[in-house]
């Protein structure tokens, strides 16, 4: 096993994830088999706990971990399934080690950060690093353990948190052999008076090496492609060849990173480095990818209905589906962003909608409530192609929701609920449609006479961390276009059994329509993080209703379609969590056909 670790200077939010996924990218491009750790040096045991504008966005992964969304890069440009254990945080590293001492393992020693937490970290890095975690190997080999284990160590150099993980990868460079270990350094090269300065650089190489880590490679971040005479500087310095100083500039889009590696030579450096075969790589496929967005010439625009739009990595794995979904149908996306509270007032929307504002009280990160704002979300709304309603959770922004789910519904606006955003159509469509006026979610409304959506009763109400249902559930398709029309909310929970499975995959124009983009499959795994379902009690009454729940795990509502709707489709689960770029999620797939087509017939109209 070879190990390249990645760790930053100067300031953090460099783009360390993008860089060491890109070199997995490369890596995987030369034949070789990667897996990727990320360590995170704060106390929390995850990320499930942290706000969306503290830590970004919480990526779940297959198992149920709640983890960094650096983990969504690995598993988004690297085609991975990682797993709770390649997400390192010093809460995991301490609460096992203080269990192991509770139990009695360290034989009445006394229990240090040097040598007991170091070697947790390091037995911790060497098991992880040996799970089997490809999800589709080009020799059919799921199970063989990667080649290469890249390591990307969180914050920066000198940060307090993070030195007893740089002191255990100190020891660690010599348990594997150095051989097999590859230091690099991400820092910033900041640009002054139109000059490329390198003293940062040169301090945050100092550190680190104070540390006993010595660079092999430096990744150096800027603005503009780094000079010749700026390269020579850095290594003179800092003590490595030239042709290892890579300047990592700006890019038009984060898939021609890997491309711009390799013009560095990159995959020769670590071939040489780490004694790996001296194999060419091939991205022909990937660059085609990467280049299909600037060749694209048709600008679809997705309205974004959220409620932590003041930071957009909280919604990073949403923005990066949409993007291989406009990628797969060649399109431009254009965001826009719709802070969900302020379409809680109707003043200034075209088509009148009366409901009861709540009590306007807007929390910490939202945005003011003033007229014109108001008027410009719902005339944002209203020009959209196609709307996204993600997931979230608090109170702040659930009726702009409910509102936007249905202007979409009664105005044929092709729209995604996503979580949250599902339960919001449903509610609203309870609402409006089946006229329970007082049709609501407990999260928001413990006593409401009509509970449409309800704290699922295995949850444990008292604890936060880890308690949801997470990661990744099946989910079977138990309605086609035959069953909405005849079998009410019975249909087959089942899904389809052998003697019949391939006569329905041949009949197509039966399935519904998300079954269809999934490719006429009776089931799917899709990953899921909330506390809260549609209540079982209202599934007929909604379903007959006509808002159909198309995808049930068994007596859990997990997909609704609207019959007749150009796209209107919720998921329970979170459908951006596995859409890779080569490989765009079906639901983000559909609403960006639907979309396109929206936008194109609007583009006709207004031409003629």
């Amino acid at each position: 096993m070879k190990y390249i670790v990645v760790t930053g200077g100067v300031v953090s939010g460099l783009g360390k994830g993008v860089t060491i996924s890109s070199m997995g990218r490369l890596l995987q491009a030369c034949g070789l088999r990667v897996t990727a750790i990320k360590i995170d040096p704060y106390l929390n045991v995850d990320a499930g706990t942290m706000s969306p504008f503290e830590h970004g966005e919480v990526f779940v992964l297959n198992d149920g971990g709640e983890s960094d969304l650096d983990l969504g890069n690995y598993e988004r440009f690297l085609s991975l399934q990682l797993t709770s254990n390649h997400n390192l945080t010093t809460g995991k590293i301490y609460r096992k080690v203080i269990l192991a001492e509770r139990k009695g393992d360290y034989l009445g020693k006394t229990v240090q950060v040097v040598p007991h937490i170091t070697d947790c970290i390091q037995e911790w890095i060497d098991a992880a690093a040996q799970v089997p975690v490809q999800e589709e190997a080009d020799d059919g080999d799921d199970a063989r353990p990667a080649d290469i284990c890249l390591v990307e160590v969180g914050g920066t150099v000198g940060d307090i948190e993070s030195s007893v993980f740089l002191e255990a990868l100190r020891q660690f460079q010599f348990r594997v052999g150095q051989e097999n270990f590859c230091v690099c350094f991400v820092s910033l090269i900041p640009i002054l008076s139109n000059e490329q300065k390198t003293k940062p650089t040169q301090h945050g190489v100092r550190d680190l090496r104070s540390l006993g880590l010595s660079p092999s490679i430096i990744f150096c971040r800027s603005t503009q492609v780094l000079e010749a005479a700026t390269k020579q500087k850095i290594s003179n310095f800092c003590d490595v060849p030239m042709d290892h100083v890579l300047s990592v500039h700006d890019v038009s889009n984060v898939y021609f990173v890997p491309s711009l590696l390799e013009e560095q030579g990159l995959h020769r450096i670590l071939q040489t480095k780490l004694n790996l075969p001296p194999t060419k790589p091939n991205l022909t496929s990937w660059v085609a990818m990467a280049e299909s967005v600037t060749t694209a010439t048709q600008t679809v625009t997705i309205a974004l209905i959220g409620k932590y739009t003041g930071l957009q990595d909280s919604y990073l794995s949403v923005i990066k589906a949409l993007r291989h979904a406009s990628m797969a149908w060649h399109v431009k996306l254009h965001l826009e962003w719709i802070e969900a509270s302020l379409l809680e007032d109707t003043n200034g929307a075209s088509e009148g909608i009366d409901i009861t504002n709540n009590d306007g009280e807007l929390e910490e990160q939202g945005q003011p409530r003033t007229t014109e704002s108001c008027a410009n979300a719902w005339k944002k709304l209203e020009e959209a192609d196609g709307v996204v309603i993600p997931g979230g959770f608090g109170r702040r922004g659930w009726e702009g929701k409910l509102k936007a789910a249905y202007y979409c519904r009664v105005n044929d606006k092709p729209c995604l609920g996503i979580c949250l955003g599902f339960q919001a159509m449903v509610v609203e469509y309870c609402r409006n449609v089946l006229h329970c006026e007082k049709a609501d979610s407990t999260e928001f409304e413990e006593q409401t006479s009509e509970p449409t959506i309800i704290f699922m009763p295995e949850i444990d109400p008292t604890t936060m961390g880890g308690t949801m249902r997470l990661g990744a559930r099946t989910t079977h398709f138990t309605h086609g276009l035959s069953d909405l029309n005849e079998n009410g909310a019975n249909g087959n929970q089942d899904g389809d059994n052998d003697d019949d499975k391939n006569e329905n995959r041949s009949n197509i124009q039966n399935m519904s329509q998300c079954q269809t983009l999934y490719g006429g499959v009776s089931s799917i795994s899709e990953r899921h993080r909330h506390r809260y379902e549609v209540n079982p009690e209202k599934v007929e009454a909604i379903h007959n209703g006509g808002l159909k729940f198309v995808g049930r795990d068994g007596n859990r509502m997990e997909i609704s379609e609207l019959p007749q709707h150009t796209y209107y489709v919720g998921c329970q689960f979170h459908p951006e969590f596995q859409s890779r770029p080569l490989r765009p999620s079906p639901p983000f797939y559909g609403l960006l056909r639907a979309a396109t087509n929206k936008n194109t017939s609007k583009e006709n109209t207004s031409s003629s």
